[in-house]
């Protein structure tokens, strides 16, 4: 018989079986060690290839990268776009800087890529990077830069350290800047907006609540323009040493319905009363205290007691004699919510001794600021619309708003009263003001210290046409204490005056001048020399001592002047 074995099969074939040895497996050819090592070659070629193609798929997703711009990037303007001036799905080119509108064919943003050859486009709402026109997405980490550029975020744990330690940044320039400290530009007539947005953006409330506000893209326009700049204020990785507040003005103008503009020289107090308004009600707030962070950063409570006054017209000559205008009739007394402290200055002197007198000294008035608060101490009377009125602070907030009146209008100009007010940076003894016998059940320390202080710089000139109209459809969220607090803000100033703000770092307890782009460390008894015209001052935290923990003495005397 020969070697192959014959099987018969059922329809009467033969199927010939190869023999046993022709039957012989790989793993008996080789070996079992040797068949398991090419089992092991084999799959680290396979994984070669695939790392290798995959390697292949990067570069051709990256490939256009090496185009990008960081320094043609900026990302403060409004995001409309440069051809169709629409605000809808626009995508911002990252080789050239400007925006277009769509990345779908037929649309800007596809021909620029055709025409101008910049192929990487970012999508300013999802932060999406995709290369057009062949239209994929790429996903690399060497755009988080650009990313957070556009849309700065913030943990809780990096907000708590913004006030506790000093963070020292360089733009793509090598320009050094401190992160929370950069210049604002002046588009033409914004400073008076510029140093509102930066004394509010060192409130660590309201800064606190701005960088960490959930679902920012769901808030009304002017939270989301507001917090934007306010989180690009305090970025630490800048392409530019500086910000454009370009968004935020467009929306206060638009807003507000051109009672602010960047055309016109503004009211520094007048806009910040408005935007703490308009911030109390697009954040939820209402009538109700604590209803949102603007009042539990900056609402207190005075007592307001009117007494009508005597009518010198219906009095006899004998009553006459024995004491007219004094009080008569009954006297009222409510309570009332405030969020601002209005300061009378002393009348300006009709005659100023410019040469000096004897001891050499220049003849500007000058007042200390514990004087301009005791009309809120209860005792002191003021007369207003024929009747008496007195203010007793009853209760102080975390931060007081004080604004000192420097103007006068009167029928043919505007006056601006130069008188120096003098005060200590320093725990400053608001709860003085407080009734006896408040002041000792107080839980907190009555003692503020100056957090920002915006000045007026330059002399007020009336201009042609009407003064711009209080909004009388706002909401009456702001109340300041001053009984002349309605005409405080109707003034019109010239182009030649301008505003700017003295700032305090926490961290290092250090000062610096911001006026629009310039920004420099100042000496604390510079501070002085300025009109100072809104003052913030913030409570030293709890009887215990500073919130800072800094108990270090460093206040400038009442009487410095300089």
């Amino acid at each position: 018989m020969s070697a192959a074995r014959k099987r018969s099969t059922s329809n009467g074939s033969t199927d010939v079986s190869p023999p046993a040895k022709a039957r012989r497996t790989e793993q008996d050819i080789h070996g079992p060690n040797d068949y398991h090592q090419a089992l092991v070659h084999r799959d680290i070629s396979d994984s070669d290839s695939d790392s290798s193609q995959d390697q292949a798929a990067e570069k051709i997703e990256t490939m256009y990268l090496d185009t990008v711009n960081r320094s043609n990037l900026d990302f403060d303007f409004e995001q409309l776009c440069s051809v169709s001036l629409s605000n809808n799905n626009i995508y911002a080119c990252l080789v050239c800087g400007k925006y277009f509108q769509g990345r779908g064919k037929q649309t800007h943003a596809y021909f620029h890529s055709i025409n101008d050859d910049h192929h990487v486009f970012a999508n300013l709402q999802t932060l999406g990077v995709y290369v057009l026109p062949d239209n994929y997405e790429v996903e690399d980490r060497s755009l988080n830069d650009i990313k957070a550029a556009i849309r700065p975020t913030y943990s809780a744990r990096q907000v708590s350290q913004l006030d506790k330690r000093c963070e020292v940044a360089y733009d793509l320039g090598g320009k050094k800047y401190l992160a929370g400290f950069v210049g604002l530009n002046k588009i033409k007539y914004n400073d008076y907006m510029n140093v509102v947005v930066q004394a509010l953006a060192h409130v660590p409330p309201i800064r606190d609540a701005l960088l960490l506000l959930p679902d920012l893209e769901k808030r009304p326009v002017l939270v989301q323009r507001l917090a934007s700049l306010v989180r690009k204020i305090w970025h630490p990785k800048l392409f530019k040493a500086h910000v454009s507040p370009h968004e935020l003005v467009q929306e206060v103008v638009n807003r507000s319905k051109r009672r602010f503009r960047m055309d016109a020289q503004g009211d520094a107090f007048e806009f910040l009363t408005w935007l703490l308004n308009t911030l109390h009600v697009d954040l939820g707030g209402s009538r109700k205290r604590n209803s949102s962070i603007v009042y539990r950063a900056f609402q207190g409570e005075i007592q307001v007691t009117k007494q009508p006054l005597v009518d010198p017209s219906r009095l006899a000559p004998e009553e006459e004699s024995a004491g007219i205008g004094a009080p008569n009739g009954i006297a009222t007394v409510k309570k009332t919510p405030f969020l601002t402290l209005s300061l009378d200055l002393p009348p300006k002197p009709l005659f100023s001794n410019d040469d000096g007198d004897d001891d050499g000294e220049a003849g500007i008035p000058q007042v200390a600021l514990v004087s301009l608060l005791q009309r809120y101490n209860g005792s002191s009377t003021v007369e207003w619309h024929g009747e008496a009125k007195r203010y007793q602070l009853t209760e102080l907030p975390q931060y007081i708003i004080c604004h000192v009146r420097r103007f006068s209008k009167t029928e043919f100009s505007v006056e601006k009263n130069p008188t120096v007010v003098n005060f200590p940076i320093r725990n400053m003894p608001f709860g003085e003001l407080l009734p006896p016998d408040v002041q000792p059940a107080s839980k907190f320390n009555t003692t503020y210290d100056l957090v920002a202080n915006i000045c007026h710089d330059g002399q007020p000139e009336q201009q042609q046409g009407q003064n711009p109209k209080h909004d009388a459809t706002a909401p009456a969220a702001i109340q300041t204490a001053s009984s002349s607090a309605a005409y405080a803000a109707d003034e019109t100033l010239s182009s030649d005056s301008q505003y700017l703000v003295y700032l305090r770092h926490a961290a290092d307890e250090k000062w610096y001048m911001m006026r629009d782009l310039l920004v420099e460390p100042i000496m604390p008894q510079m501070i002085l020399l300025s009109d100072s015209y809104i003052q913030i001052w913030q409570r030293n935290g709890n009887s215990n001592g500073n919130s800072n923990g800094n108990t270090k003495d460093t206040t400038v005397p009442a009487s410095c002047s300089g």
